[in-house]
C-alpha cells in the first residue's frame, strides 16, 4: 500500500487548494514560467491570448492561460531559493499527488519550469542589456543541503572542482545543469554560462554599502573559478535552487536572464524594463 504523506507534511486548504500558491492540481499547465517579481506576472500575460485563471496569495501571484493551443501558466516566486523551495515543492506536488488519497500518482508527470528573471553580469564578455542562458546554476546557499540528489557525472566533477577552489571561503557549493531540452529549443541562438546563485542581495553578492563584508574579493573568486570548459557568467538569487530541485523531483528547468547589470564596471542598466520585455518576448515567441 502507498504511504500516506502526513496532514502537516503536505497541508492542504479548505478548498482543495495547496497551502502557500492558494492553487488546485487543474490550475497549472505542464509549462510553467517561473518570476521573481508579482508585477512581472501581467507583463507575461498579456500576451496570452486567452487566460483563464488569476490567483493570489503572499507573494505568490499565478496567472494561467494559451498562446494559441499552448497551455501556460506564469506564477511569481518572490525572491530568494527559500521561496523556491516551497514553489518547486508545491507545484510538483499539483502535478505528482493525489490531494484526496494524499499518495503519490503512479505515473509521474514532468513539468517545464522556464525562469524568466533579471541579473547581473560578472564576466567582462557578457554585456548589460544583453540575455543569457544559464547552462548551470551553481548555489552559495544551503538548500540543497537538505535534499538528496541524483547528478550526472560531469555535474560531479565540475560542483568538485567549485567546491575545491572556494573551500577557504567556508562555502559548501552545489551545482546542476540545465535540462539540455529546453536549452537547445528555447536558448539554441542565446549565450550560455554558469550563472551563480546567492542567498542574498548585498554582501553575499559582494555588494557593500554599510556593514563590513566578511568576504571581499567574492566577485573575483567567482569569475577566476577554474570549470572546464564553462564560464562563469552572472549572479542572481534563485536559478540554482530551480535546476538542483527540477533535478531532485524529475522536471526540466531553465534559466534565461535579463542582464541589467554590469558588476565589473559598477554599472546598472537605464532601460531595465526595456531589457526584460524583450527578453520576455523572444521567449514567448519560442513557446508559441
Amino acid at each position: 500500500m502507498e504511504k500516506t504523506i502526513a496532514a502537516s507534511d503536505l497541508i492542504i486548504n479548505a478548498d482543495g487548494s495547496i497551502y502557500h500558491l492558494n492553487l488546485r492540481p487543474e490550475d497549472i499547465a505542464d509549462t510553467i514560467i517561473t518570476v521573481g517579481d508579482q508585477e512581472r506576472v501581467p507583463e507575461v500575460s498579456k500576451y496570452f491570448d486567452k487566460i483563464e485563471l488569476k490567483k493570489g496569495k503572499r507573494e505568490f501571484i499565478t496567472h494561467t492561460g494559451y498562446i494559441g493551443k499552448k497551455r501556460i501558466t506564469v506564477i511569481s516566486t518572490g525572491i530568494g531559493t527559500d521561496n523556491i523551495d516551497i514553489v518547486l515543492n508545491e507545484l510538483d506536488a499539483l502535478a505528482n499527488i493525489d490531494f484526496e488519497q494524499r499518495q503519490i500518482k503512479e505515473n509521474h508527470k514532468t513539468l517545464q519550469i522556464i525562469r524568466l528573471g533579471t541579473s547581473g553580469s560578472i564576466n567582462k564578455d557578457v554585456e548589460m542589456g544583453s540575455i543569457l542562458a544559464s547552462s548551470h546554476g551553481l548555489g552559495l546557499d544551503s538548500l540543497m543541503h537538505y535534499y538528496e540528489r541524483n547528478l550526472n557525472n560531469e555535474d560531479k566533477v565540475l560542483e568538485q572542482q567549485v567546491k575545491s577552489s572556494l573551500q577557504d571561503l567556508g562555502l559548501s557549493p552545489y551545482l546542476t545543469s540545465a535540462s539540455a531540452s529546453l536549452l537547445n529549443t528555447l536558448a539554441a541562438d542565446i549565450p550560455k554560462g554558469i550563472t551563480v546563485t546567492a542567498p542574498g542581495f548585498y554582501a553575499p553578492q559582494g555588494r557593500k554599502v554599510r556593514a563590513n563584508n566578511k568576504i571581499n574579493n567574492l566577485i573575483e573568486r567567482l569569475t577566476s573559478l577554474n570549470v572546464s570548459k564553462y564560464q562563469v557568467t552572472n549572479l542572481e538569487m534563485e536559478t540554482a535552487g530551480i535546476y538542483a530541485l527540477a533535478n531532485a523531483l524529475g522536471h526540466e528547468a531553465i534559466s534565461i536572464n535579463a542582464i541589467l547589470a554590469s558588476r565589473l564596471n559598477f554599472e546598472f542598466a537605464a532601460n531595465p524594463a526595456l531589457i526584460v520585455e524583450n527578453m520576455l518576448k523572444k521567449v514567448l515567441e519560442k513557446l508559441a
